[in-house]
């Protein structure tokens, strides 16, 4: 944000804060607040505004430098100093800013306006009289403008050097492990990143080596630039029954040489451990997939599937009864199986 939209802006009542708060209440204030806005837990368009709102307000409260500057930038709009009459030149009178621009002047600001050499401080005026807030600005930090710069302040080599400018932090790159079930519904997660610990939601549907961004929980930037952003990378671990594919949840589902001839209702555990039925129809053979529908990744407003694929099973050691039935079975069905 450029200084001189700092008069309109009241950053301490942004963030809830008094004047005098702390550094560490300014944090406080902040992140209670982020968490409450962060668009990635609050999808409205007015969470967003106010997330920005308390974004800015951070980057010049967090930042010692800037702080002083907003105070001070503050105290003159509200009436912390005055401008002396005059033939139209705008004359300055800074005996009611001398506590903050003192220690810029060697000596101080003297009474009536008087700088540390006994001179008047006086200041460009835009057309009316009126001092030019550029001015103002040009007093604080140590770079000055160059023309056509707005703000800056007065080399001691007689020049003019550019203020430095807002930089955006660096990003971050970090990784996080899911079990599949928290891949297909979504979750929850804690995060700690540069000694700060947060929680983020991590919607349902993400696949495995997938990045997810997350704004603003990068890098701090520098003269009171943004923050860089975070990208976590997702590691799905493989689940010993189901998989994911799209929007489904595939299963593999064990039937009888009964239950696959004939067809039969065949129960089941869901990714949630609830039994569900799958409708298996006559005729099935081993990879024949049935469907429970709404059972799958719950992702946007129509979740997927669970897919049972079916798998038919015969006993291991199987007995000659057993073994004389299914040759019955191959005498009455016929040449069905195709080699």
């Amino acid at each position: 944000m450029a200084e001189n939209e700092w008069l309109n802006k009241d950053f301490y009542k942004v963030l809830g804060v008094s004047k005098d708060a702390t550094d560490a209440e300014i944090t406080k204030a902040y992140r209670k607040l982020a968490r409450k806005y962060h668009p990635d837990l609050n999808k409205t368009k007015e969470a967003e505004e106010k997330f920005k709102d308390i974004s800015e307000a951070y980057d010049v409260l967090s930042n010692k430098g800037n702080r002083q500057k907003y105070d001070a930038i503050r105290q003159f709009g509200m009436g912390g100093a005055r401008f002396a009459g005059g033939s139209g030149q705008g004359g300055f009178d800074a005996s009611g800013f001398s506590d903050i621009f003192g220690s810029m002047f060697g000596a101080g600001a003297g009474t009536g306006g008087m700088g540390g050499n006994g001179s008047r401080i006086r200041f460009s005026t835009s057309g009316g009289g009126n001092p030019n807030l550029n001015d103002i600005f040009s007093m604080f930090g140590g770079a000055g403008a160059g023309a056509g710069s707005p703000y800056g302040a007065y080399g001691d080599a007689g020049g003019y050097e550019e203020a430095p400018r807002p930089e955006r932090g660096k990003d971050r790159n970090s990784k996080i492990a899911l079990t599949l079930r928290q891949a297909a519904k979504g979750a929850t997660v804690s995060l700690s990143v540069g000694g700060s610990k947060f929680k983020t939601h991590i919607p349902a549907g993400v696949k495995d080596g997938q990045k997810i961004r997350l704004a603003g929980k990068g890098h701090a930037g520098v003269n009171g630039g943004k923050h860089g952003d975070l990208y976590l990378q997702v590691n799905v671990k493989p689940d010993d029954r189901f998989t994911m594919r799209g929007h489904d949840l595939v299963v593999d589902l064990p039937v009888s040489v009964a239950e696959a001839v004939a067809g039969a209702k065949v129960e089941a555990k869901d990714i949630d451990g609830e039994t569900v039925t799958f409708k298996v129809p006559a005729g099935s053979s081993s990879g024949t997939e049935v469907r429970v529908s709404g059972k799958g990744v719950q992702a946007g407003n129509t979740p997927g599937d669970l897919v049972g694929r079916v798998m038919i099973q015969v006993p291991a050691k199987p007995g000659l009864v057993v073994r004389h039935a299914a040759k019955e079975f191959d005498k009455a069905a016929g040449d069905y199986v195709e080699r």
